[in-house]
């Protein structure tokens, strides 16, 4: 089959996340929430013999792949179709609790290159840009909807473009001619409403635009906060969570919350007396990010934003350990 996907940061997840010391059994579980064309976890399996794994995967086109790849591992695989926020939320009582999880919070190459959703505008594609077909609204359906100033905050808090009024201005005007539904009508109107010298920087215009919209369809930095106070809490004392962000917006959620985890005390100043426990959740593991080598960037270049945050639960938390996270 055609793997289209390289994971990111392979050889760091391996390091800080093997299922190797004292705190683990001999047949570790880990949940793998972000399965994508299972990448991660066909290095997992092929490495540690005593490994399970649950991949989870909202879409179902991209875990079919996944399947047909881990069909060789047999029963130390299984698969959970759904958003992991959900999975986490309702933790199945099938499944012991994990001693180990990640997310990779990437979309995959293969949602670029193979789905037919919109999420590039290299190509001429109904803009889609759904993980999950049964999810309500589509990219079209938002960039036709919006109103000028949903757009605009929308395109700056989410894709931090500094030019989202005016690219919400060239929007809405385009669309009193005839709904916008497609990838490339959408990047032609960005790119021609944007100054010349906006238009051969680093990085496409419509870049920034397309990542929000993304990120709106899908609900990705409103589901994070949760799931990953979540997933802590169905964590092992002595398991390790790791998590990889791409950009700046998703990296401070998971910084902040690891962040409240190793304190020693977490409980608001008008708290009398400490509720909070008093003594760390967790040992931060990397006290700073883990980013990708020059050579990695060099073979796969969609890695070089990529930040490995990774801790190791020692206790549960509470609820002021997710205080000042963002989505709470």
């Amino acid at each position: 089959m055609e793997i289209v996907h390289t994971p990111v940061l392979l050889n760091e997840c391996l390091d800080y996340l093997s299922p190797i010391g004292e705190s683990f059994e001999k047949n570790a579980l880990m949940i793998d929430s972000t399965l994508g064309e299972g990448g991660h976890s066909f290095n997992f399996l092929s490495k540690f013999e005593n490994l399970k794994i649950v991949g989870l995967d909202a879409d179902k086109v991209i875990q079919a792949k996944a399947r047909e790849r881990l069909s060789c591992f047999g029963q130390r695989m299984n698969f959970f179709n759904g958003w992991f926020n959900d999975f986490y939320a309702n933790y199945p009582s099938e499944y012991e609790k994990p001693d180990l999880i990640l997310f990779d919070l990437g979309i995959s190459v293969f949602h670029y290159e193979k789905s037919d959703r919109g999420f590039s505008f290299r190509y001429d594609e109904k803009l889609d840009m759904r993980l999950n077909a049964e999810s309500e609204k589509s990219a079209s359906d938002l960039v036709n909807e919006l109103s000028e100033t949903e757009l605009a905050d929308m395109i700056y808090l989410y894709g931090e473009e500094k030019l989202s009024r005016r690219i919400a201005k060239a929007i809405v005007d385009a669309r009193s001619g005839g709904k916008i539904e497609s990838s490339k009508a959408l990047a032609e109107i960005i790119w021609n409403c944007v100054p010349a010298n906006y238009r051969y920087g680093q990085i496409h215009p419509a870049t920034r635009t397309f990542q929000a919209l993304r990120i709106a369809v899908n609900g990705e930095l409103k589901r994070l906060p949760k799931a990953l106070s979540d997933a802590f809490a169905c964590l092992k004392p002595g398991g390790k969570m790791g998590v990889i962000t791409f950009h700046s917006l998703e990296d401070r959620i998971v910084k902040n919350y690891f962040r409240n985890l190793g304190k020693q005390c977490v409980c608001p100043p008008e708290v009398a007396v400490c509720r909070c426990g008093g003594s760390e959740c967790a040992e931060i593991l990397t006290r700073k990010p883990i980013c990708p080598t020059e050579e990695e960037i060099k073979a796969n270049s969609p890695s070089r934003s990529a930040k490995l945050r990774v801790i190791r639960k020692i206790k549960d938390a509470t609820e002021f350990h997710s205080i000042g996270v963002v989505g709470y």
